[in-house]
């Protein structure tokens, strides 16, 4: 659709010029006819004999609202009447709301009382913009009307949005049933409901200067959508941008930076308990083979290798440097890695923004601009990229080489990924502290692990980002290809921000977080031990090839459990056809159940559970087995496990490969039984029946999102 920007421009311009922060009702219609949003009939009165003249010339019955440019909330001042049905009624209803609005605010400039057709009928939805500081503009939909604050019934997305987003939208709130229809009533027009959403995601992406606007309510009816209040709040000043190399540039740098051939390291030293000496340590126990050069200024060597004063003394090039050096140094070490043309800096060191010593921070980031630097930190522990055998950091080093990359803003969370990756024998390609993250971030790393061979999945602890959008942009392509995990920290304190407009109001920042990660396949861990074991669990777990999910259990308790998670986590259980019902039967006891799930009961031998499991698997209409395990005498924990690897392995063996989870209850014992499924790629669990099936659910997610299924 093509929309009248000029007309919209030379609204702006006024206000501008006027040095006003908001626009003014005939203003705001000015914008809406631009870009196609329908309104009512509506006319401004400078007097009561006004008003009743206009509002028989639109039709009775009407709406009365004072017209502000200091009042806002026109509802809280008083200064909205509704259903104005006769002349008499407009001149009362006049009076009324411009003495209530004086009231409500004494010296507020009123410019009249807007006259307007009255809108009856069909479901009441607000359609919103509003600028986020992550996220640069997004679009709001969702249940309308009075109680829209209370009910926070909304979603969002990126704007500019497309038709698909708009009506995912729609169908993605709570309420979506009513605009569906519901008790006989007629449905309302989801593709005019779109259409507003798409015009009010444009005109907010195509003007900046546009920080909120709000369609509240909007009345969705059968026969179209009609905006009955618009509110559009303006912001000059713009926005800071924030430097973002290109694509080429980013990846240039980091396949540098992440697996480099030479390596400094400043502040290296032969003192044991210094940072500096852990790095070198590291760097040459870990076996990393490129040229290690440390930089000290008054040694002629570290732990055998020779000592420079200065990076600009290495006789050949240097892909990275670690620094290792007190933060008031930093900045002139930094310059000399940039006269010496080194890509990236490592900074371990802490001191900077992170202790409300921002100018230091600055100063380094403006070192780095200077002379293209790209700069991971500070304020972190380093890096490991595992086929490099680099171990970029004082921590201990890490050997156990796999397809999962990890990255935390946390030095303490980064702890705990090394730590649970140990424990958990989990293969990793990288780990990566990104600190403060004055410069490399999330889309930086996404934009190398894209392209990495020897990654297969991305798991990242977030905190902040810094620029949203470019990660949003990012994580869509990447995600397509690799699952993209995300940990946001801090979602339950993010609150409803201060704002002027309702869908502001609403955006607490948690809330368009979700959205918009979603909406780029992003799949959400809410806990810190829910994104490890994603990253640990889906590159081994096949992509399935369609949505019935089947349950095999040997205790009807977890199998009511297992389908509690599976509800929770999105799958569907699948209807069990009459034929494979009596395909069950036949290897479960009378006093079994078969259906779904299938209930073998606690009694039965090995045999049992190894001829369900072979028929779940060689069923085309199975698609995922999700396996639980109850402790007994007649099948331990370990024949168990045996007995499923077995049959999971024959099945691959002749071309069947569909995700299998495992949930074990029992003795100890059954912690043995699932390291084995683990070692022979089944994702076991011991005493959780919810875990396995949300390890499953997060790679049913990723799957729908890379449109696999």
């Amino acid at each position: 659709m093509s929309y009248d920007r000029a007309s919209v421009r030379q609204v702006l311009d006024r206000v501008k010029a006027d040095k006003r922060a908001a626009l003014t009702p005939a203003e705001s219609k000015v914008l809406c006819d631009a870009y196609g949003i329908p309104l009512p009939r509506e006319a401004l009165a400078a007097s009561a004999q006004d008003a009743a003249r206009m509002a028989a010339e639109i039709g009775f019955p009407v709406v009365m609202k004072i017209v502000s440019p200091d009042i806002l909330h026109k509802t809280d001042a008083g200064g909205v009447i509704v259903g104005v049905k006769t002349a008499a009624e407009a001149e009362q209803a006049y009076q009324t709301v411009v003495r209530s609005a004086a009231a409500y605010k004494p010296g507020a400039k009123i410019a009249g009382v807007q006259i307007q057709q009255m809108l009856t009928g069909g479901q009441e939805v607000i359609v919103g913009a509003l600028t986020d500081p992550s996220f640069g503009k997004v679009v709001a939909f969702g249940l309308g009307g009075v109680l829209v604050e209370v009910l926070k019934d909304v979603t969002f997305r990126l704007a500019p949005a497309t038709e698909a987003d708009a009506l995912s939208m729609i169908d993605g709130i709570a309420a979506a049933e009513i605009l569906r229809g519901v008790r006989g009533a007629p449905p309302a027009d989801r593709n005019a409901i779109a259409r507003i959403i798409v015009a009010v995601s444009n005109l907010a992406a195509d003007f900046p200067e546009i920080t909120e606007l709000d369609l509240n309510p909007v009345f969705a009816r059968p026969d179209g959508a009609i905006a009955a209040d618009v509110r559009i709040l303006i912001d000059f000043a713009p926005p800071k941008e924030r430097y973002r190399p290109s694509q080429e540039e980013i990846l240039r740098a980091m396949n540098r930076i992440m697996q480099p051939d030479a390596v400094a390291v400043i502040g290296a030293s032969p003192e044991d308990g210094k940072i500096g000496n852990s790095v070198m340590k590291n760097l040459i126990n870990g076996g990393y083979q490129g040229a290690i050069y440390p930089i000290h200024p008054k040694v002629a060597e570290v732990l055998g290798q020779r000592a420079y004063k200065s990076v600009k003394d290495i006789p050949g090039p240097v892909d990275v440097a670690v620094f290792a050096i007190p933060a008031p140094l930093v900045a002139g070490a930094l310059k000399e890695c940039g006269e010496k043309q080194i890509p990236g800096a490592v900074l371990i060191p802490s001191g900077f923004a992170e202790t409300g010593n921002v100018e230091l921070q600055d100063q380094i980031v403006a070192v780095a601009r200077e002379y293209n630097v790209r700069l991971m930190g500070p304020n972190i522990y380093g890096f490991y990229y595992t086929p490099k055998n680099l171990c970029a950091t004082f921590c201990t080093p890490y050997d156990v080489k796999g397809k999962a990359a990890l990255s935390s803003q946390s030095g303490g969370v980064g702890m705990a990924i090394i730590g649970f990756s140990r424990s958990a024998k989990m293969g990793v390609s990288a780990i990566v502290g990104l600190g403060n993250k004055s410069d490399i971030d999330e889309d930086d790393l996404l934009t190398f692990f894209e392209q990495d061979p020897n990654t297969q999945v991305v798991a990242m602890h977030v905190e902040d980002l810094k620029d949203g959008r470019s990660f949003a942009e990012v994580a869509r392509r990447v995600s397509k290809k690799k699952p993209v995990i995300v940990l946001k920290a801090g979602r339950t304190a993010m609150g409803a921000r201060a704002a002027q407009s309702h869908t502001a109001a609403l955006a607490g920042n948690d809330r368009i977080y979700d959205d918009v990660l979603r909406q780029s396949g992003v799949v959400r861990a809410m806990s810190l031990n829910d994104m490890l074991e994603f990253a640990r669990c889906l590159p081994i777990l096949p992509t399935p090839k369609g949505e019935n999910v089947l349950i095999i259990t040997g205790a009807g308790g977890s199998g009511v459990l297992l389908s509690d998670a599976c509800v929770d986590n999105g799958l569907k259980l699948m209807a069990m056809p009459p034929d494979l019902d009596a395909a069950f039967r036949k290897f479960i006891p009378p006093f079994g159940a078969a259906g779904n799930p299938v209930d073998i009961t606690g009694g039965e031998p090995p045999t049992t559970y190894q001829n369900t499991i072979k028929l779940g698997l060689e069923d085309p209409r199975i698609h995922a087995l999700i396996l639980g395990y109850w402790h007994t005498i007649i099948t331990p924990p370990m024949v168990f496990a045996r007995l499923a690897s077995e049959a999971i392995e024959e099945a691959r063996a002749r071309g069947i490969d569909k995700p299998v989870v495992a949930s074990l209850v029992g003795d100890v014992e059954v912690e043995q039984a699932c390291a084995y499924l683990f070692d022979h790629g089944i994702p076991a669990y011991a005493y959780t029946t919810e875990k396995p099936v949300a390890v499953l659910g997060a790679k049913y997610r990723w799957a729908r999102s890379a449109t696999l299924i």
